[in-house]
């Protein structure tokens, strides 16, 4: 029989994007897979109903008819207690689960026995490329973020000869060089400006040089398995920060990517280096949603002090929605081939380092270890 695979509206206000898009909805059905689809689900990212029905897809109206007939639901936002609820047992829901946010969620989940799978869990590691979402959704929000803070900026990007002489162009600090500060400086660097980036892991000094950004180099190595970044020691810190200090204050634009997974993410900019900043700079802080990098940092606003205008944007690739949605569908198509074979069983393979990672709960269990701890009453 086959696989029959919901993919629902997404509720969480402000969310644009749909799990699964048209294109790929043809493929999984050419696979063998049933795919059932929320009306209204592609509206956000501009996927009409008509194009998922072209695609193969049967169309369903409210979640209530949806949920309970599915064996796999798909989903961008983690599910929330009422819709876990509507999941018959045994069926498999993936997405971003984020448990440590809604522990009391991945509880339910194993009430339930709806069996889970968090992509943000999914290890960086060559094979499982093609499935990272936190990789192809951080990329939509650096590009978003260089285009955002050339909005906000009062000035040119670009250096620009007139008539009467020359604009000097602008000159924007990128912190944090993962995929979402790498692609912060290659959309500042395409609008024309300065471009200089800062990251506590040295292997990041060669591809922030070959973007054409001046890499500011600081005599640590903080880089962490995974390769993501580790805590800094005080010594560390203080050497950042005195070298940080003087970037951010000479920067048009200061643009911060650094978090830390699970963690919330480190303060980098502080009041004081905002306001030696000259009137009409730009803060945009990538990671507002865990906290900020900048100390004056409010998620989903936009604040002015001593002349520095500072926004920290919440759910970024949901504005760029249909190629956030396009990219974020061809990843989780990627993903749910190894769950499945032939769109006929769901049968993971445990030893497949990919889904012994990423599982969340299992038959009734909560599989992730510090999340399971979490709900325990220990600390993740």
């Amino acid at each position: 029989m086959a696989i029959r695979v919901a993919v629902p509206k997404e509720t969480v206000p402000g969310e644009r994007r749909v799990a699964l898009v048209p294109d790929v909805v043809a493929r999984m059905k050419r696979e063998g897979y049933e795919v059932w689809v929320e009306r209204g689900a592609g509206e956000g990212a501009y996927y009409p109903d008509a194009a998922y029905e072209a695609a193969g897809a049967k169309l369903v109206d409210g979640k209530e008819a949806l949920y309970p007939e599915a064996d796999l639901v798909l989903k961008i936002q983690p599910p929330g207690e009422e819709e876990v609820d509507l999941m018959r047992e045994g069926a498999v829901v993936v997405g971003f689960m984020q448990p440590h946010r809604y522990p009391e969620r991945v509880k339910r989940l194993a009430e339930r026995r709806v069996n889970a799978f968090a992509l943000e869990l999914i290890p960086r590691i060559t094979r499982a490329q093609a499935m990272d979402v936190l990789s192809s959704q951080a990329s939509v929000a650096g590009y978003k973020a260089g285009v955002l803070a050339a909005d906000l900026a009062p000035k040119f990007f670009p250096m620009l000869t007139y008539a009467a002489g020359t604009i000097r162009p602008a000159l924007v600090f990128v912190i944090g060089a993962g995929v979402a500060g790498l692609q912060a400086i290659a959309t500042a660097k395409r609008l024309g400006a300065i471009v200089e980036a800062f990251d506590v892991r040295r292997a990041a000094g060669e591809q922030v040089r070959s973007l054409g950004a001046r890499f500011l180099e600081l005599d640590i190595d903080a880089e962490a398995e995974g390769g993501y970044a580790r805590e800094l020691t005080p010594e560390e810190k203080e050497k950042e920060k005195q070298m940080v200090a003087d970037a951010v204050a000479r920067a048009d634009v200061v643009i911060t990517t650094a978090q830390v997974p699970g963690r919330p993410a480190p303060r980098i900019v502080t009041r004081e280096m905002v306001e030696r900043m000259k009137p009409g700079s730009v803060i945009v802080d990538l990671a507002a949603e865990s906290g900020g990098n900048c100390e004056l940092t409010q998620a989903g606003e936009k604040i002015v002090h001593h002349g520095v205008t500072i926004y920290g944007p919440v759910n970024l690739p949901s504005e760029l929605p249909v190629h956030a949605s396009e990219m974020y569908a061809r990843n989780l198509y990627n993903f749910v081939s190894l769950l499945a074979q032939e769109g006929k069983a769901l049968s993971p393979d445990w030893e497949d380092e990919i889904l012994a990672s990423s599982v969340l709960v299992w038959d009734g269990e909560v599989k992730h270890e510090p999340t399971r701890v979490l709900l325990e009453g220990g600390e993740a």
